[in-house]
């Protein structure tokens, strides 16, 4: 039976990591500001949590992560210097920035893994059910992921996670996801989490990504939560709990996506990434795909 439940109103962004994997492009640049055509990856995900109604957004950063702040902030000088040039085609994307949200900051002072980063958000976010939108995993705008699992929420309550079925030998890349089928074809009920199961122990195809919307009694497991796999503490263990027990927080419940989903977390998927969203725009897309078919032609025909 459908229910009300509390609104929600905030998205937290966890940027703490180091991105080690796009060494050395990311020795002085944190990951999430490298740009996908000509926005950072970030401001795409910021873009996604206001476009389904969450402009109160809070990041949990790290060392070496200012530029994030700076980005989502005034730049007196550069839109004076735009506006004296009569530029007004730029100064409005310099100023779409820093217009998108109201944005929070704190510091995840220790790396010790998304569970850890999630309970930094705790103060900002008090007794809210909120959304955990990770900077690695863009969703294309027109797939309304985040929008569905709101709704999602609001009808079950408890925690909702995204789940993308991938080939077994990537579910150890993930945590994965054990899951009941509902009366809604892409909605699924979770009974059990694991973090990134060898591919004989996963309990499905399920794969969870970069998408929560949590119950906030996820705080109170998190910090009791001991360090999993890894070393870190692990958001999935603590889903797991709420998954055995909905007295503690309610229900988990799952959003199977199948739309469009670039991992810029990986070198290989955000140069596809690049791609395909340079191919879709207006202003870069026609000539840039007459060049991508002759470049794949001469290509094909030199092997």
């Amino acid at each position: 039976m459908s229910q009300s439940h509390p609104r929600i109103s905030k998205a937290v962004i966890p940027a703490a990591g180091l991105g080690t994997r796009f060494l050395p492009a990311t020795k002085a640049t944190p990951k999430e500001m490298l740009p996908v055509v000509d926005k950072p990856a970030i401001q795409y995900v910021v873009e996604e949590a206001v476009s389904a109604g969450l402009d109160d957004v809070l990041m949990v950063t790290g060392r070496n992560k200012r530029p994030l702040e700076d980005h989502f902030d005034r730049n007196y000088e550069l839109e004076s210097a735009l506006q004296k040039k009569g530029d007004a085609d730029r100064l409005a994307k310099v100023q779409e920035s820093s217009d998108l949200a109201t944005m929070h900051y704190v510091r995840q002072g220790d790396p010790k893994g998304l569970g850890h980063a999630v309970l930094c958000a705790a103060p900002h976010v008090g007794h809210e059910p909120f959304a955990v939108l990770l900077g690695d995993d863009l969703i294309d705008p027109r797939d309304l992921l985040l929008q569905r699992m709101i709704d999602v929420q609001q009808q079950y309550g408890g925690s909702v996670v995204a789940l993308m079925e991938v080939a077994p030998e990537q579910i150890h890349l993930y945590g994965s996801a054990a899951v009941e089928t509902t009366e809604d074809s892409d909605v699924v009920r979770v009974s059990g989490l694991v973090e990134k199961p060898a591919r004989e122990e996963a309990p499905s195809h399920y794969a969870v990504i970069g998408r929560y919307v949590l119950d906030p009694a996820v705080f109170d497991i998190l910090r009791r939560t001991e360090p999993g796999r890894g070393g870190e503490i692990q958001l999935t263990d603590a889903l797991q709990q709420l998954a055995e027990d909905e007295k503690v927080g309610g229900p988990v419940h799952g959003v199977v996506f199948k739309g469009r989903r670039y991992d810029t977390g990986d070198r290989g998927d955000y140069l596809r990434a690049i791609v395909r969203l340079a191919c879709e725009r207006e202003d870069l897309g026609p000539d840039f795909r007459t060049w991508l078919r002759r470049y794949v032609t001469e290509e094909m025909q030199q092997r």
